[in-house]
């Protein structure tokens, strides 16, 4: 018995219908994924956007950490977060008899010039004294620095005060000046002491950090 021919119309048809069922049967075993996981965006995007809370500090424990996060940022030469510290306007007032630094534009260059002679830096403090009134803030500790200066191993020791500003809810650093304790004459030569926030490289230091 012969096979009739299918006409190319009808075999047209038929691989319509063979690709249309392919289809369906593809999407109908990826709906329900894809139904499940449009749920979940939307489940997610009703949700908080942030469910951590942060608990507030006093203005006094945050200047204590905004602190201890500058002095960090200063003993490991961490320009970025040294920069969280202070205020555009900020004013650096060293140990030296020089003139003040103006804004931390003008601090920053002088910093990283010192901070690129020093290594295994390590500055702590002690005996800090933090007031508060009203948006304005102020600080005096007392600091004792240790390291390699010029390839030469150096110590000092002063005090630091800082004034604070709230801005936007955020106490910045607007004045920092240090002081350097008087030490007894050291019996061999000793290196140019290094400048922390407030020293001023530019003038060659006989001081030490303003941390």
């Amino acid at each position: 018995m012969a096979v009739k021919p299918v006409p190319a119309a009808a075999r047209s048809v038929r691989a319509f219908f063979a690709v249309a069922v392919c289809i369906a049967i593809f999407l109908s075993m990826t709906s329900p994924a894809a139904a499940q996981k449009e749920k979940k965006k939307k489940k997610d995007s009703n949700a908080p956007a942030d469910t951590h809370t942060t608990i507030p500090m006093p203005d006094e424990q945050q200047i204590d950490y905004n602190i201890s996060e500058m002095l960090g940022a200063w003993q490991l030469g961490d320009v970025d977060r040294l920069r969280q510290a202070y205020a555009d306007d900020a004013v650096f007032v060293s140990a030296l008899w020089a003139p003040p630094v103006f804004g931390w534009s003008n601090f920053l260059p002088l910093y990283q010039l010192q901070r690129a002679r020093m290594q295994q830096v390590r500055l702590d403090r002690v005996n800090t004294y933090i007031k508060v009134s009203g948006a304005v803030g102020w600080a005096c500790y007392q600091w004792d620095f240790s390291g390699t200066v010029d390839a030469q191993q150096m110590t000092a020791r002063g005090q630091t005060t800082l004034v604070f500003e709230k801005r936007n809810d955020h106490w910045l650093i607007v004045h920092n000046h240090t002081s350097a304790a008087e030490v007894a004459p050291p019996t061999t030569t000793q290196p140019q002491h290094p400048a922390a926030p407030g020293n001023t490289p530019q003038q060659q230091p006989s001081k030490p950090p303003t941390s």
